[in-house]
């Protein structure tokens, strides 16, 4: 079989500000730095990237960015989620508008719609806008979860190719394979355990991690396309302790701090984020010692 476009390590990219106000140039040199880290595309206005404190007006401005720093390099995969079905639409549609290669839609949050709900939610993007979208599914954020047979529905939709998984859950890998057929595009959305997600069958992640070590994590994905679980096993060890200390204060501001201390970017974060708390920064350092980002 061909492994699918969207395969390999796609980091979940951090919204860089300055003086409350998004800071273009940090942005597109951040881009320049993961593609050449090596990584395998992009996504721009996801979790990670604070979608939910930017404007609609920087929203698509960070896409706009995105693409076109990319030139077409790498795939880029547009966040464009709502708990609005009609919001997500016009995002999707905004994605596709300036080139984005797929859309990166989560379910819908704090509605807790039904399965029909969920199944009805992607029908109706599928139909409005012709773009390959992604089901992302995180229900410790979002409280609604997508089951195998409600994916198994959405597979059959043209525009509706795969999903960013981060339950974290094994369990339920090969069973969606299984269900949703061969062509099924499937993303980690959980660093830690996706080695053993690309074992069952996955094709990739869509990383937090990526966004402070980009070659590492490239060399890791590399070895998991490649079959070789070993080297992958050595990437893992060496990555592990950087996935957990990103975690270690709410995302990103720990991922936002790193990035900071290489003088990347501010560490910036938007209300109701805070800085990253002083107590954890050591762990965080240490970790990025580990992975080979500082010396």
């Amino acid at each position: 079989m061909t492994l699918p476009l969207f395969k390999g390590v796609f980091p979940a990219l951090i919204t860089p500000f300055r003086d409350g106000q998004l800071d273009e140039a940090a942005f597109i040199a951040l881009v320049e730095r993961q593609i050449a880290g090596g990584v395998h595309g992009l996504v721009p206005v996801g979790t990670t990237g604070e979608t939910a404190t930017l404007s609609h007006d920087e929203h698509r401005r960070v896409v706009e960015l995105c693409v076109n720093t990319a030139k077409g390099r790498v795939p880029v995969i547009a966040g464009a989620g709502s708990n609005s079905t009609a919001e997500a639409i016009e995002l999707v549609g905004h994605a596709k508008a300036v080139g984005a290669d797929a859309a990166l839609v989560v379910t819908p949050y704090y509605n807790r719609p039904s399965q029909e709900g969920i199944y009805q939610h992607y029908a109706a993007i599928n139909d409005a806008v012709q773009l390959p979208v992604l089901v992302y599914n995180v229900p410790s954020r979002t409280s609604s979860d997508v089951t195998n047979e409600t994916l198994a529905r959405l597979s059959k939709l043209p525009n509706i190719i795969g999903i960013k998984d981060a339950t974290g859950d094994m369990t339920r890998v090969s069973q969606q394979r299984l269900v949703c057929g061969e062509e099924w595009v499937m993303l980690s959305g959980d660093d830690p355990t996706a080695l053993g997600y690309i074992a069952h069958g996955g094709h990739g992640c869509i990383s937090v991690t990526a966004n402070v070590a980009p070659q590492a994590c490239a060399s890791f994905y590399n070895a998991c396309l490649s079959a070789d679980f070993e080297a992958a096993r050595q990437g893992q060890d060496k990555l592990l302790h950087l996935h957990k200390a990103l975690f270690l204060d709410a995302s990103p501001s720990p991922t936002k701090f790193a990035l900071a201390h290489l003088g990347l970017c501010s560490d910036e974060v938007r209300l109701p984020i805070s800085a990253c708390a002083e107590a954890v920064r050591p762990k965080i350092l240490e970790a990025m010692r580990e992975a080979g980002v500082l010396t």
